[in-house]
């Protein structure tokens, strides 16, 4: 078995439950803004509509084909446009009230505290890696109470670039002291976390709970963290 010394996580969808987060989240927004008013969608259909909206976007995002302003400006635009509301009828804070909401949620993945307790007690030095926004990332973890479980979270805004670009992980080795061989990057995306990874010579977990069906090849494949025990 490799020996490790370094081990880089993704936040959302890995160890941040957002799926849950978020759904909580559009729930009150529906309430809050009275989006029933509308008469023609209810809030499950609002949510499928939003998330399919954010992720598209999101890859556009990530493609660096639109600013993070941009993403944040009309994604309540876009989705609540599907249903034929006018721009000018969508709700003027209901983006910031997103924003600002959504990250206070402290929702996580079963055995997230467990194994980082585990890993950290084994003398592994934990890290972050993500493309999520700094000021709403730094409040996610402070809300679920991980901050003080890395030594370095590395965001896309102070790198300049975003995963699966190699460079955000060249980044994270020099933040970190760390060497490429002695590493291994923890994610959920294979394009982000994995791609990128592999690109920049790290090896890779894929963290895959809805045991999706894939021809990618990765180091590790697990689909509960606490199967992270079982070979670190």
């Amino acid at each position: 078995m490799k020996a490790y010394r370094h081990l880089f996580f993704d936040l959302d969808h890995t160890l941040w439950d957002f799926e849950r987060n978020a759904d909580e989240t559009l729930r009150h927004l529906y309430e809050q803004h009275n989006l029933g008013r509308f008469g023609n969608f209810t809030v499950d259909e609002f949510i499928s509509r939003y998330s399919e909206v954010n992720h598209g976007l999101w890859r556009l995002y990530q493609a660096n084909k639109i600013t993070q302003e941009q993403l944040r400006s009309v994604r309540f635009v876009r989705a609540l446009g599907k249903f034929g509301v006018p721009e000018d009828e969508v709700p003027a804070t209901i983006s910031s009230d997103f924003t600002d909401i959504l990250p206070q949620k402290s929702a996580v993945f079963p055995y997230c505290y467990e194994v980082l307790d585990y890993l950290r007690d084994r003398g592994y030095e934990l890290h972050l890696i993500t493309n999520g926004f700094k000021d709403v990332q730094y409040v996610k973890l402070a809300s679920s109470k991980l901050t003080d479980y890395f030594q370095e979270i590395v965001t896309s805004e102070c790198s300049g670039c975003l995963k699966p670009d190699r460079r955000i992980f060249e980044h994270a080795l020099e933040r970190s002291g760390a060497k490429a061989p002695e590493s291994l990057m923890i994610g959920d995306n294979l394009e982000c976390d994995v791609l990128g990874a592999y690109n920049a010579g790290i090896d890779q977990v894929y963290f895959n709970p809805d045991k999706r069906r894939h021809s990618a090849e990765v180091t590790y494949e697990i689909s509960c963290l606490s199967e992270l025990k079982c070979f670190l």
